[in-house]
């Protein structure tokens, strides 16, 4: 989608109206700067967003017509408590027309996934939705698996509920069409065939073991099978492999047979059957002491690509059509809409959200509620999952709710925490070290909020842990003081826990006392009497006490499983950040060297090594690089 504010997108008639006013929140300031809005806005679809004194942004909302949908603000007594408490603190409005109401609930859609507005209703989901690629920009195309911005030539087949339904048909597409999954790189440099041909999951066109027409059958095969046609191409693997022992050639009607043993496998493993629906999604919501659960089927194809459930934010006072129609446009900001949305209930709005479905997919997308048949059957297997789903949920939240205020008892927090942060250290003797910061809350990891720092003052020692905690801490919180000074964004912590005993502590509280900070609660996990031995931790409060719980003591569990999860989080970043230093070379800090001339020098020379040790007259004879590139090349490695 477009930017929002182009005008070839939408009519630009875009206004921000504000009064002035401080102190705590009155509705009566809101009520006048709503008022002050309404003025002069015209009779046209569009879209209005209201913020506070400080100018973020409170609420995203569309309208038919942008005039009678502010009126409505200004009539307090209809509004609920919770529209009430949003215009209290309203205390400007921007307005952005557009040409119908379907653009404006797209706009819409986009500026709640941009500014996630505290009093709309939030599709809470940190991962984004993975895919399979089959890239069209080589002569023998790779299949992947795909997660983010659509960067490469080639087919798109999605959304997967999740990677382990990804990797389970990126691996029936090995078994079944021969079709190569290594990167660009390591298919240029092979001279042999690898392990995957070994074992019948490759074709091995790298080596030449199959020509281009040939793979580009199996690519094509493989396109129909993804498309839902796996009858075709099972009747095809049947003939030819029927062709096969009739000229006696046994060797490749094995393979053929393998092959579609391996197709049967995949189209009895189907969980759901959902053979001629085509593409389509399938939703359905339900709600229990005020928590609302959406579960989403895919069918691709006429095949399973899994399922997921959904827990929108924000979702007190909120009508429940209200809920599944902002949660359908969110999702779908996301996700390319199917031809056939499904649905287990009327929308008042749902001509407006197909609509804006379809310009959004460039065809037209049916919503409907399904009454018989194969789809009113999944309707209801899916209507059994979002109860079964939601009735987890609230049993994990009250555990996990009963878990903190034990949390708060035991650390004499004043109520249960809402943010816990928990930060470790790693590094191999000092080298590329890093600091890494979860993030943990009454709904479980929060891991779209994980942090690392590159640890990179000079004054940090190397292998120094005191010195890199504090290094971590200052920039965690001197950035907390700078952007969120009156802690009104929720991204101050209530529990910060410590990967270490009371040297680290101390270091922290170092931090702290220097940045001014006094009301952080911070506690040190340090292993136990026997290192750890006995499953048993201490825990060091900032007033010099310590703590210990009972081996079987369920905040004992939770405590070291949060542990456990920064542990994770910080050797894999320490990890990441060693490969990258291993494929690292000293022509990456030469000014004026980008990838394609240092890959032409790397060619000529054969090493950076060679390269540094050149003389003025080799680097002059390399191709692509000047006279200047080459005393510069050479004064870099020689001079100083």
């Amino acid at each position: 989608m477009s930017d929002p504010n182009s005008p070839n997108r939408f009519n630009e008639e875009k206004a921000t109206y504000a009064v002035r006013g401080e102190g705590a929140p009155d509705i009566e300031l809101g009520v006048a700067a709503i008022r002050n809005v309404v003025a002069t806005l015209p009779v046209r679809p569009g879209v209005y967003r209201m913020q506070d004194v400080r100018g973020d942004v409170l609420y995203v909302g569309k309208a038919r017509a942008l005039k009678n949908r502010v009126t409505n603000y200004t009539q307090v007594s209809r509004l609920s408590k919770r529209l009430q408490r949003m215009v209290a603190q309203t205390r400007s409005m921007t307005i952005v027309t557009t040409n119908n109401e379907a653009e404006a609930l797209l706009l819409e859609a986009q500026l709640i996934k941009r500014y996630r507005p505290p009093y709309n209703v939030l599709l809470r989901d940190d991962k984004s939705f993975p895919f399979i690629l089959l890239r069209s920009d080589h002569d023998f195309p790779r299949v992947q698996l795909h997660r983010g911005a659509r960067r490469y030539k080639g087919d798109y087949f999605g959304p997967f509920a999740g990677a382990g339904q990804v990797r389970m048909t990126l691996n029936a597409l090995q078994k079944l069409f021969l079709l190569r999954s290594c990167t660009d790189s390591f298919f240029a440099t092979r001279d042999r065939p690898c392990l995957l041909y070994q074992i019948r999951r490759c074709s091995a066109p790298c080596v030449g073991r199959i020509d281009a027409p040939a793979y580009a059958e199996l690519v094509s095969d493989s396109k129909d099978f993804l498309q839902g046609k796996s009858t075709k191409v099972q009747e095809k693997l049947g003939v030819q492999m029927q062709a096969a022992a009739e000229n006696l050639d046994f060797e490749l009607a094995t393979v053929l047979r393998d092959r579609l043993k391996a197709l049967t496998f995949i189209q009895g493993s189907q969980a759901i059957n959902a053979e001629g629906m085509g593409d389509a999604d399938i939703f359905a919501l339900a709600c229990k002491n005020g928590v609302m659960g959406i579960q989403a089927f895919f069918i691709r194809g006429g095949q399973n690509w899994g399922h997921r459930s959904f827990f929108p934010a924000h979702t007190n006072e909120v009508p429940e059509d209200e809920v599944f129609a902002a949660f359908l446009m969110q999702f779908y900001e996301e996700v390319p809409p199917p031809r056939n949305v499904f649905v287990d209930r009327e929308l008042a709005e749902a001509p407006l959200l197909a609509e804006a479905m379809g310009e959004k997919a460039g065809f037209k997308v049916a919503l409907s509620v399904p009454q018989r048949g194969t789809r009113r059957r999944l309707m209801e297997q899916a209507q059994r999952n979002a109860v079964e789903a939601l009735d987890r949920r609230l049993a994990e939240s009250t555990t996990q709710a009963k878990l903190l205020a034990e949390v708060a008892e035991l650390f004499e927090l004043a109520e249960p925490p809402e943010r816990i942060e928990v930060y470790d250290n790693s590094h191999i003797q000092g080298t590329n070290a890093v600091g890494a910061m979860i993030v943990a809350g009454p709904e479980g990891f929060r891991k779209g909020q994980y942090r690392k720092f590159n640890i990179k003052r000079p004054e940090t020692a190397p292998g120094d842990d005191f010195a890199m905690m504090r290094e971590v801490f200052g920039r965690r919180f001197a950035r907390a003081q700078a952007e969120d000074p009156d802690r009104t964004q929720g991204d101050w912590p209530d529990l910060v826990l410590v990967d270490g005993g009371r040297g680290q502590l101390n270091a922290v509280k170092g931090v702290l006392e220097d940045l001014g900070i006094e009301d952080v609660n911070v506690v040190g996990v340090a292993k136990g009497p026997h290192h750890g031995r006995d499953g048993r931790e201490v825990f060091h409060l900032m007033d010099g006490r310590e703590r210990m719980l009972p081996v079987n003591s369920p905040v004992l569990f939770y405590l070291q499983r949060l542990r456990d999860e920064v542990h994770r989080f910080a050797i894999g970043a320490h990890r990441a950040k060693r490969a990258k230093a291993i494929g690292a070379s000293p022509l990456d800090d030469v000014p004026g060297i980008g990838p394609a001339r240092k890959k032409a020098l790397l060619m000529h020379f054969g090493t950076a090594r060679a390269v540094r040790g050149a003389s003025l007259e080799d680097l002059q004879k390399a191709p692509g690089v000047s006279k200047a590139m080459a005393q510069q090349l050479h004064d870099y490695f020689h001079v100083g």
